[in-house]
């Protein structure tokens, strides 16, 4: 087997100038010559294991950080920064795009910037967000707690190794059976935190599921709350109280400064350790497998519901031992975006719901049954999606059927890894069906289902011909 080279060019560039040192100086400093420390830093020479230990003990550096690094993420990231319909013409392909993070990684970062800010003001226009002033009280366009959720779960590939190892311990020596988990949890609060639970009817609780009273160190649960969501709002809140320490670290390491955005950062990192408790990573992994992710019989084995079970599978991505890459989103019936979490390079959109001829709206006509489609985007990237409702927590007639309907997705590549692929022919050309992000970002031509203009493309308007909507002669 042929082994890697190693091109750290514009590290080793980044790391000369934080330390103020001319390619001279930095040959010198590392016993070489100026000339071939010039030749590392435009990845002309690879990098010698010799050479990297010695770069790691004169600068101080851990020489994983030099060779690890983000490159998969913002290789994805850069690709679908170029998928928006604004680089149209002229696109690079993946070998333009890598030798660009090679060479040019600091402009690599400022485009991806730059795409965001662009976005965030498109966005903006489209949603009406509100500015808001900064330190020295200028206007600024915040990002919403919801994005910077996204950001960080997408930064961290959806999976956070810290919060997974704190959670190995959870339960010592014992094993806790799911029948018992909500009496083992009371118990585990009062005894470890002096906090005590109590279940109230919805009219003590209006207008919430779960409140914690800090005074008085108690936990409230609306009597609305079925079994496994109270486990699991048990769960969130020693996560919250008894974790915090390591929830905060992972805030504080993405610098993560809004305090909306850091207070909503918190609770869906609360949701992610409960998650990592109820179903350890290595037993509901090795499950999840031989049952080819059914998910149903993963919500039954580990005592959580269908939501609970979707979402605990998009984290699976531990180095060395992971799952299938999935991504999730959940809509209303109106069709906007309620939550989202992405560990594949698929491109979900923020604001103004999915595409009309995504089965995730089909399934609110079919509620509790799931439907597996076949996707693919204007990049021609495909994949395989499943979709289902789920329903919201009743306290009465006058809140039936507060119901949303979830998608959970993977790359082609994994179909066949899925019990819901199983009935598919994966190689007829018929399978798929063209989508888009959104309309307003969706560059097809005579889509029946388009709502919106296109922002960046002119569709033709012809006053002689009537096409399948109104926005495309």
């Amino acid at each position: 087997m042929r082994s890697r080279k190693t091109y750290l060019g514009p590290r080793l560039r980044q790391l000369r100038k934080e330390r103020g040192q001319t390619q001279m100086e930095m040959a010198q400093a590392l016993g070489l010559s100026a000339s071939y420390v010039n030749l590392l830093e435009n990845n002309q020479r690879s990098l010698s294991v010799q050479v990297l230990m010695r770069i790691s003990a004169v600068y101080g550096v851990e020489w994983r950080d030099l060779v690890s690094g983000d490159e998969p993420n913002k290789l994805a990231d850069l690709h679908n920064v170029l998928q928006d319909p604004v680089f149209e013409k002229g696109r690079p392909d993946l070998q333009e795009l890598r030798a660009a993070l090679d060479h040019c990684p600091g402009l690599v970062e400022s485009l991806i910037d730059l795409h965001k800010t662009y976005r965030a003001v498109s966005e903006h226009v489209l949603s009406s967000r509100e500015m808001r002033e900064d330190g020295a009280g200028r206007s600024v366009l915040a990002g919403t707690p919801e994005a910077a959720v996204h950001d960080l779960f997408r930064r961290s590939k959806n999976h956070f190794a810290d919060i997974e190892k704190s959670t190995e311990a959870f339960f010592g020596a014992d094993r806790i059976a799911p029948d018992d988990m909500y009496g083992y949890l009371k118990i585990r609060l009062q005894n470890e935190l002096g906090v005590a639970v109590e279940s109230v009817p919805a009219g003590e609780l209006p207008g919430a599921l779960r409140y914690y009273e800090p005074v008085a160190k108690k936990v409230v649960l609306s009597e609305v709350l079925d079994f496994q969501n109270r486990v699991f709002q048990l769960t969130h809140m020693i996560g919250l109280l008894q974790y915090d320490d390591v929830i905060d670290a992972q805030i504080a390491a993405a610098k993560v400064e809004d305090p909306r955005q850091k207070a909503r950062c918190r609770v869906e990192l609360a949701n992610y350790f409960a998650a990592a408790v109820l179903m350890p990573y290595d037993a509901f992994l090795s499950e999840a497998r031989k049952s080819r992710y059914d998910l149903d019989h993963l919500a039954a084995r580990f005592g959580v519901s269908f939501e609970q079970a979707c979402h605990r599978v998009t984290t699976l991505q531990r180095d060395g031992n992971n799952g299938v890459p999935f991504f999730f989103l959940r809509i209303d019936k109106a069709g906007n975006v309620t939550k989202r979490f992405n560990a594949t390079s698929f491109h979900l959109a923020e604001y103004g719901g999915a595409c009309p001829r995504w089965d995730i709206h089909l399934s609110f006509r079919t509620p509790g049954r799931i439907l597996p489609q076949f996707v693919e985007m204007p990049d021609n990237s495909k994949y395989f999606t499943i979709s289902r409702t789920v329903d919201r927590p009743t306290s009465g007639y006058r809140s039936q059927d507060h119901r949303l309907a979830i998608t959970l997705g993977c790359s082609i590549e994994h179909a066949n890894e899925l019990v819901y692929a199983g009935q598919f022919q994966l190689g007829d050309p018929d399978l798929f069906t063209p989508i888009g992000i959104n309309c307003r970002l969706c560059p097809r031509h005579a889509c029946s289902q388009r709502a919106h203009q296109p922002l960046h493309l002119d569709l033709p308007i012809d006053e002689h011909r009537r096409g399948q909507t109104r926005f495309e002669s």
